[in-house]
């Protein structure tokens, strides 16, 4: 059954609420590396989200680097203050544009994107119809077997 661009943007809000859910159970139940890390990475997961319910006929590759430029952008100019500044006026900014630049999440973004990547490329491939001939067709002449005794 073909995934229609209706479906995927169907999908794509469920599925960035369910990366949310999982970054804000991490940070629940987690204080150190992986609540920071994972939450680096489900965020970039969420943007990958918003990335196809924008566009969803996009293929993986274009997806996944889409999301990553954006993610390295907004990282990025967390450089400037503007993020901070916006951030202790807004927890939405704080969530969305973040507060403080660091290097390591420009690594995290890839590893949120990744697996996606190859499940998205998983997924189109399962939907890709074979094409099978028509059951009523007759094969053409040179398919059909000859008769060599003579």
């Amino acid at each position: 059954m073909p995934i229609t661009a209706r479906t995927v943007r169907l999908l794509m809000p469920v599925a960035a609420l369910l990366f949310l859910g999982l970054a804000l159970l991490i940070r629940v139940v987690d204080d150190g590396a992986l609540r920071q890390y994972s939450g680096t990475a489900l965020y970039a997961s969420m943007v990958w989200a918003g990335v196809l319910f924008l566009s969803p006929r996009m293929a993986p590759v274009p997806t996944g680097t889409v999301t990553t430029g954006f993610c390295w952008v907004v990282e990025c100019t967390q450089l400037t203050g503007v993020p901070a500044e916006l951030a202790a006026r807004s927890l939405a900014a704080r969530l969305t544009l973040g507060v403080q630049f660091d290097p390591v999440d420009l690594a995290w973004y890839p590893a949120g994107v990744a697996p996606l990547m190859v499940l998205h490329h998983l997924v189109r491939a399962q939907a890709r119809p074979t094409p099978q001939p028509p059951r009523d067709v007759v094969p053409p002449p040179a398919a059909l077997p000859v008769d060599t005794r003579t």
